[in-house]
């Protein structure tokens, strides 16, 4: 059996627009963990992102998913060593909280020898956040489409061209079961029917590299309209994001991240994003990143 393991994980950005809780695109952002067995004992180190505020016990998310892995196979180590190196920004809408579980999903399954397959650790990431679309597409990569109800879990991982994403990443503390709560819990059949519409012309845009289609298929009734009001600076930054090119822009996640889809000119894109932040006061970190398309990454060391 291994003795140690390394895990990758990307970020991801979920909803994309009108695919709420529904699509995810993994990106070239990444968390890893390294996990060994002990003969006795836990240890625990964490560096890069949200090292200051994480726990450093068993309380700690990768460690519950580890668990999670554990306590179905119905056996465990004894002893256990982990050090996680963040790179995704925490409560950012980059999907750090799955990527997380997912590093303690995939990491604790290595050490038993990958008995469970990707589908029953999605299932395990799903339980354990409550919505599945962020965990597929970090652990699948590239761009997922997938549906949940109950126990019923539908999932497929779809090939997109090179692209870049300009990501924003404003100052703004908004947690995950914040922003759910401003979400209605009825909303008119229009509404429904028009996300069902654009979110299939959003994975048809995103699979051909069509970003004018992009641009006409990006648009949201079920979850941005009331999200958007508790990011300060959101209107300002998406309208200067088209201002400097981009075609599409759209809520990453829950939030308060903004990513932006263009042909070109990403930089441009987001530093235009982040001045129309800082203008009203919020700062602001940018990124440009790529779509990962290779998901989890493992490797391992045998006894």
């Amino acid at each position: 059996m291994p003795t140690h393991v390394r895990v990758t994980v990307p970020a991801s950005t979920a909803n994309l627009g009108p695919g709420f809780d529904c699509l995810g695109l993994a990106l070239g952002l990444y968390n890893t963990v390294e996990m060994s067995v002990l003969e006795d004992g836990f240890e625990m180190e964490i560096e890069g992102e949200g090292e200051e505020r994480l726990r450093r016990d068993r309380g700690n998310l990768i460690i519950r998913a580890a668990d999670a892995v554990w306590a179905h196979l119905g056996r465990r180590p004894v002893g256990l060593k982990v050090k996680a190196i963040n790179g995704i920004p925490l409560g950012s809408g980059l999907g750090s909280s799955a990527a997380a579980i997912l590093c303690g999903l995939a990491a604790a399954n290595a050490l038993m020898e990958n008995l469970l397959s990707k589908l029953e650790l999605l299932r395990l990431a799903y339980q354990l956040e409550g919505h599945p679309d962020n965990a597929a597409a970090a652990l699948f990569g590239g761009l997922t489409m997938v549906s949940a109800a109950g126990d019923d879990l539908l999932v497929d991982a779809l090939d997109v061209p090179p692209l870049q994403v300009a990501m924003a990443v404003p100052d703004v503390r908004l947690s995950t079961r914040e922003a759910r709560e401003a979400l209605p819990r009825q909303v008119p059949l229009a509404d429904a029917v028009f996300n069902i519409g654009r979110a299939m012309f959003v994975v048809r845009a995103l699979q051909s590299g069509d970003t004018n289609l992009l641009g006409r298929a990006m648009a949201d009734r079920l979850h941005e309209p009331y999200r958007r009001k508790l990011i300060p600076g959101f209107d300002a930054a998406a309208q200067a994001a088209r201002e400097a090119g981009a075609a599409a822009v759209a809520l990453s996640g829950a939030g308060p991240s903004v990513a932006a889809f263009a042909p070109d000119g990403h930089a441009k894109i987001a530093d235009a994003m982040k001045a129309a932040f800082e203008a009203k006061g919020v700062k602001c970190r940018t990124f440009v990143l790529p779509v990962d398309r290779q998901g989890v990454q493992i490797s391992s060391q045998q006894e």
